[in-house]
């Protein structure tokens, strides 16, 4: 291991385990079901729903192995100490920056994705593509898919619930629930079929809405707006 793996590694653990999991288990008092659904071992994709900014790391502080994010690259780009820290920190949580800006802004996330897969580690994706902006669960991206079946790796569907602060009107009542879900059967996608792709993610995204009950738009979400 080189001492770049070494100290990711190490910047790993102290933000898992010293500072982010710490807080997440005060405010949020998770409430974990499924950890067996996700293999401790091999490559595996985690796909989730996506209602607050801490989502990701419900997800990472779960699974217990390391999970990989694909995040802004405007977050690892910040000048100044604020800059650093967020750089760090991000970077301690496993979130590899991505430029997805422009029209080719899916190819660098995909193959980004690629790599984690191929080289075994655990992605973690929010089919939706940025955080509901109503709380209701919007339109997956097919991208999670176009990923499992060219590279064979199992998509394990997240259920979360909680995480959203217009839920959290009573803190001591408030508590999230992360409800890991079995492994998903793609073995009849056919990865050069756009509707089969397109049926395969509309499964994922009914499959999470199933256990978080949230009413379902059949459109993508949009940052910072409400959908009609």
């Amino acid at each position: 291991m080189s001492i770049h793996d070494l100290r990711a590694a190490f910047r790993y653990r102290v933000a898992r385990y010293c500072f982010v999991g710490p807080f997440l288990y005060f405010w949020g008092r998770p409430k974990v079901t499924g950890t067996h659904n996700i293999p401790r071992t091999g490559p595996v994709i985690l796909a989730a729903n996506h209602l607050a900014i801490s989502d990701s790391f419900y997800v990472v502080q779960c699974a217990r192995r390391p999970v990989m994010f694909l995040a802004k690259s405007d977050y690892f780009t910040q000048p100044g100490w604020k800059g650093k820290f967020k750089r760090t920190f991000f970077s301690g949580l496993g979130q590899i920056p991505v430029d997805r800006s422009g029209g080719t802004a899916a190819s660098p996330a995909i193959e980004a994705a690629t790599r984690i897969v191929a080289d075994g580690g655990a992605w973690g994706i929010h089919p939706e593509g940025t955080r509901s902006p109503d709380g209701r669960l919007h339109r997956g991206k097919t991208g999670v898919v176009r990923v499992a079946v060219a590279t064979g790796t199992p998509i394990v569907p997240i259920a979360l619930t909680g995480t959203d602060n217009r839920t959290r009107r009573n803190f001591w009542k408030s508590r999230v629930s992360i409800d890991i879900l079995p492994a998903m059967d793609l073995s009849w996608v056919n990865p050069d079929d756009e509707k089969q792709i397109r049926e395969a993610t509309d499964q994922l995204m009914q499959t999470i809405r199933s256990q978080t009950g949230q009413d379902y738009v059949d459109v993508y979400a949009k940052p910072g707006s409400a959908t009609k």
